[in-house]
């Protein structure tokens, strides 16, 4: 259990939200590091693997259009897996990974290119179109380390959007912790 994972799902349960996941070349890395958190089952809703490029299609809504024209390794891909895993599972948040670990190249992306996504409710606050957030990668070292170097991106990414994240009553916590107004 990462330090990370534990965070996020501390935040999480502290705010009474919860987490959806959909992985690709991670494999369901993701969903075990934050089970192996003790208490993950008040935030942690569920994930799909969607390891096959049909399946993000299929099962987690991605566009069609979109991954025959670039494939499974993009990070439109990546938010669009996001959104639908957050959708689909019924999550406050939802985070995804596509990418490739090795050993062969895929859709054109060399190994070690890797995009990880973030959907929350940020988005309706923002004004933004989607809630989205990506971050793209080049990442080094064995097909292992890539899987887990992923796996510790998504985490960070979603603890910075989780803390980003502002519910309006950060002043009042504020004002009661230190006896002012």
């Amino acid at each position: 259990m990462s330090s990370t994972a534990a965070d996020v799902v501390r935040l999480l349960t502290v705010r009474g939200e919860t987490l959806a996941v959909a992985e690709s070349l991670t494999g369901g890395l993701v969903a075990a590091e934050i089970t192996s958190v003790p208490g993950a089952s008040q935030a942690f809703r569920g994930a799909v693997t969607a390891y096959a490029t049909e399946l993000k299609h299929q099962v987690l809504g991605v566009d069609a259009t979109l991954l025959a024209a670039r494939g499974a390794v993009d990070p439109q891909v990546a938010a669009q897996m996001a959104a639908g895993a957050r959708r689909i599972l019924g999550a406050d948040w939802g985070i995804a990974t596509t990418g490739v670990a090795g050993p062969e190249p895929q859709d054109g992306q060399p190994v070690g290119t890797v995009f990880v996504a973030v959907d929350g409710p940020f988005a309706a606050e923002a004004g933004a179109e989607s809630g989205g957030k990506v971050a793209s990668l080049r990442l080094n070292g064995s097909r292992a380390e890539i899987r887990m170097e992923s796996v510790r991106s998504v985490l960070a990414l979603l603890l910075e959007g989780i803390v980003g994240e502002r519910t309006g009553n950060e002043r009042a916590q504020d004002t009661e912790q230190n006896g002012g107004t």
